[in-house]
């Protein structure tokens, strides 16, 4: 049997699509059952942002590529800077990630990165 052309990554499209797919509608349908205030979408959303959080706090403490080289203190105080930016202007998440990136940047051309 032949994996020459494009058949292969049009099987794993198709696999994934089926896969995925009916988890997402199954959400959608569920999703517009549940009252707004309910203790069950309290729940998902605490596990959704506590999700987004160790997938954050992961990739500060353990990174990868480049940023593995950087000192931990260096992408920690990024962070916190950048909370302090984030509160301070009023919860604009695009001034919290700004400040540190910039913060993270400036540290790195500082130490010769």
């Amino acid at each position: 049997m032949s994996f020459d052309g494009p058949w292969p990554y049009i099987y794993i499209a198709i696999a994934g699509w089926l896969a995925t797919d009916f988890w997402r509608w199954s959400g959608v349908i569920a999703g517009n059952r549940i009252d707004e205030k309910s203790e069950v979408l309290n729940w998902v959303r605490a596990v959704a942002t506590a999700l987004v959080a160790a997938v954050i706090a992961k990739l500060i403490v353990y990174p990868t590529g480049v940023l593995e080289a950087s000192p931990l203190w260096l992408r920690l105080g990024s962070v916190a800077v950048g909370a302090t930016a984030f509160f301070t202007v009023g919860r604009k998440p695009a001034v919290g990630i700004g400040v540190s990136i910039a913060t993270l940047a400036v540290g790195l051309s500082m130490l010769g990165f």
